[in-house]
């Protein structure tokens, strides 16, 4: 059994069991989390597909950790012009144990 959730934008493939890093979501680690933005379900029994969510149906997740990921470098670069600017950026995000996927 697998569902396909929306969250922070993005759609994500799940399963019980795995873990998923997905956009920072306000939460502290160790609390649970449910899902409602469900917008397919394929069991045994078949398939369902929201429009665009499915009704009643939810993730049950766990926070395992909250944390930044991977430093990106941006430079801005103009020759003959004395011109170069650096940054940097973090982004944040939250890992996801799956627990439960009930279908509505």
């Amino acid at each position: 059994m697998f569902a396909v959730i929306e969250t922070g934008g993005k759609q994500y493939k799940v399963e019980t069991g795995s873990k998923l890093k997905v956009e920072k979501i306000d939460a502290e680690v160790g609390a649970g989390i449910d899902l409602e933005k469900v917008l397919m379900v394929v069991a045994d029994d078949g398939v369902q597909v929201g429009k665009p969510y499915l009704e009643g149906a939810r993730v049950s997740a766990t926070v395992q950790e909250q944390g930044r990921g991977e430093k990106i470098r941006i430079i801005k670069f103009k020759r003959r012009k004395h011109f170069r600017k650096q940054m940097g950026h973090r982004q944040s995000y939250t890992e996801l144990l799956i627990g439960d996927i009930v279908s509505g």
